[in-house]
């Protein structure tokens, strides 16, 4: 045994215990085949903590998702391309991202968190590396709401870039927030359908603001984490509805992603089998699956085009 290599594994220290639960560990493959080119547009990657730690003070600690277990379910679920989003967990060291769309040659596209103290130079990197978003959380359990001041700077540093600003909200979040999400000069793409809740109905005010927005023009909407929304779980039948309103509403500017591996998620864990399968009722034609999954990431992440 070589002694050198039994040191070194004594001296690794084990990942931080966790706080939320993984993924499905052997998700099915789906019924529903899709088509050529297909766009995860919203999912993540953890660690590994011994290459990419967590960052102290972060909210939460998942499992570890790192990039090789992402490519694999990609394969098994039949998508070719994907949309990372740097998670809170990570913070602002984006070395994991970095890693990811490095060795995804162009199949990924990434979505940062940028702050007003993030140098240009490193946005001009990210740019390089893939990125094309800026997320923002207005969301209490990953912390305080930015300020004014704090969403100007974030602006000012990606406009150059012509990314989107990402915007995490929930609750009545997309109604409280609509007067500044219209006030924002750039494209503006909302995370999880809003996360508006599906106990009030479909005539809301969260679902009418998130209409209106979407008549702007500048507004785009992920219709993922149904299980997020999902009032009676596992069913998801009542957030998939939502997700076909909204898609038939604006169907030039809606987008679709797995979420996983479901970070910070509590009770329900779905299997991204079961919520692939759900874009038949969300886009319950081939071209409406080719426009959502194809074409419309296309569009807004900067990929080249399918094919």
């Amino acid at each position: 045994m070589d002694l050198r290599m039994t040191a070194h594994r004594a001296a690794t220290p084990p990942p931080p215990e966790p706080t939320c639960p993984g993924p499905v560990e052997t998700p099915r493959r789906p019924v529903l085949e899709l088509p050529r080119g297909s766009v995860d547009a919203h999912c993540h990657v953890f660690g590994p903590v011994d290459a990419f730690p967590y960052a102290e003070g972060r909210a939460f600690t998942p499992p570890e998702a790192p990039f090789g277990r992402l490519l694999a379910l990609h394969a098994l679920l039949g998508l070719d391309r994907g949309v990372i989003v740097q998670s809170a967990c990570h913070g602002t060291d984006h070395s994991a991202l970095l890693d990811a769309l490095a060795r995804g040659a162009g199949r990924y596209r990434g979505v940062a968190l940028i702050t007003p103290d993030t140098p240009p130079a490193a946005v001009q990197e990210l740019h390089e590396a893939g990125v094309r978003g800026a997320r923002l959380h207005f969301t209490p359990h990953l912390g305080p709401a930015p300020t004014t001041d704090h969403i100007r700077a974030v602006v000012d540093r990606i406009r150059p870039y012509d990314w989107h600003i990402a915007l995490h909200v929930a609750g009545d979040g997309v109604a409280a927030y609509e007067g500044m999400i219209r006030a924002l000069p750039l494209t503006v793409v909302v995370d999880h359908m809003a996360r508006v809740d599906l106990a009030q109905g479909l005539d809301s005010p969260a679902v009418h603001a998130l209409r209106r927005l979407l008549d702007g023009g500048r507004v785009w909407v992920k219709l993922s984490a149904a299980d997020r929304l999902a009032l009676r779980p596992p069913a998801m039948d009542d957030a998939a509805g939502l997700a076909a309103v909204l898609a038939a509403h604006a169907p030039d500017r809606v987008l679709w992603g797995t979420d996983f591996p479901h970070p910070n998620t509590h009770g329900f864990m779905p299997d991204e089998g079961d919520l692939v399968d759900l874009l038949a009722v969300i886009a319950p034609g081939p071209a409406d699956r080719h426009r959502l999954l194809v074409e419309n990431p296309v569009r807004c992440f900067d990929f080249e085009p399918a094919g």
